[in-house]
């Protein structure tokens, strides 16, 4: 087993219990810094006896996150929300929090930091979570200048809030909503090309200080990826397009909402295409350049969205049976 110990923010999320699986087949040490240790310790499971540990951070004080990072060799930033509930709002967990890492990471004598932010990053974005995501990138760098950024486009895998979202809303809606007519085109990337992503980062010393988009093989609209859930789930819904003046009403309406199915913000995020940038292939710094040939939606979305079938995993079986 490697000395080195990886200290993970964010290490008990979606994408974050496949960095820690991944750091820790690796060889590495993981510490998963978390809000709630006693929650998390699943994530000791995914390594060898004490290889891996859920350690307390609140990323909103230099304290805490100082000592998150004490002996740590290197770190992942993965801290990320996609709406603003109670305290937890943009700025202060993906701006302020992301500089408060760097600046700590420095000043520890980390030797590398992987700082994971989202393709459509811009300070002018009119969407706070892409705003918030390039200052936080700007953060970043102005602490630790070599810190190597990646740009993930919608994660997709087991327990993702895309496919399962749309999946789970199939099974009880007649219709699923097109906004903007669907147009909108995303270049999902499977999470565990996110998390090999990270640790090739972490490794390869020519990655230092370069900002990577990362991107799945196919580019869909919005409407493709809609048809692909009720394709897999075997369910027929209509899908309406909602044009993006009422989608923003609806985003302002269930933003409302303690846990909201759509919100304004994100609605203003759908407006823009979500794809690796022409800049990034032509600088060759996209998954593919850390030597990595991402998954397709078609691959691995079927592996799980068969559980909102009416019969579930068994509903080849019974269509076999019944023909």
């Amino acid at each position: 087993m490697s000395a080195k110990i990886v200290t993970v923010f964010g290490g008990s999320g979606f994408v974050g219990r496949h960095v820690v699986r991944e750091l820790a087949k690796r060889g590495y040490r993981v510490r998963a810094a978390v809000r709630h240790p006693s929650l998390a310790g699943f994530v000791r499971t995914m390594g060898l006896p004490g290889q891996v540990e859920a350690v307390y951070a609140d990323i909103k004080d230099d304290e805490s996150v100082a000592r998150a990072l004490s002996g740590a060799d290197m770190a992942v930033n993965l801290v990320g929300i996609l709406y603003e509930s109670g305290k937890q709002k943009f700025e202060a967990l993906q701006a302020e929090a992301a500089g408060r890492i760097a600046w700590s990471a420095k000043a520890k004598g980390v030797e590398r930091l992987v700082h994971v932010s989202a393709i459509g990053a811009d300070p002018e974005s009119p969407a706070k979570y892409a705003s918030s995501k390039a200052e936080g990138e700007a953060a970043v760098l102005d602490a630790f200048p070599e810190a190597i950024i990646l740009r993930p486009s919608i994660i997709f895998g087991n327990g993702d809030g895309f496919f399962n979202r749309f999946a789970a809303m199939a099974k009880f809606s007649p219709a699923l909503p097109l906004l903007g007519g669907g147009h909108t085109k995303m270049q999902p990337v499977y999470v565990d090309d996110v998390a090999d992503a990270v640790c090739t980062s972490l490794e390869d010393t020519s990655t230092q200080g370069k900002t990577y988009e990362l991107g799945g093989p196919t580019v869909y609209s919005f409407k493709e990826l809609m048809q692909i859930v009720l394709d897999e789930t075997q369910r027929k819904r209509i899908l309406a397009p909602v044009p993006w003046a009422i989608a923003r009403l609806q985003g302002r309406i269930l933003g409302l909402l303690p846990a909201p199915l759509l919100t304004l913000d994100q609605v203003r995020m759908l407006e823009t295409d979500n794809v690796v940038s022409e800049e990034a292939t032509s600088q060759n710094r996209t998954i593919e350049d850390l030597g990595i040939t991402p998954k397709s939606v078609e691959a691995i979305v079927p592996g799980y969205l068969w559980m909102y079938r009416r019969q579930g995993q068994y509903a080849e079986d019974i269509k076999r049976e019944t023909a």
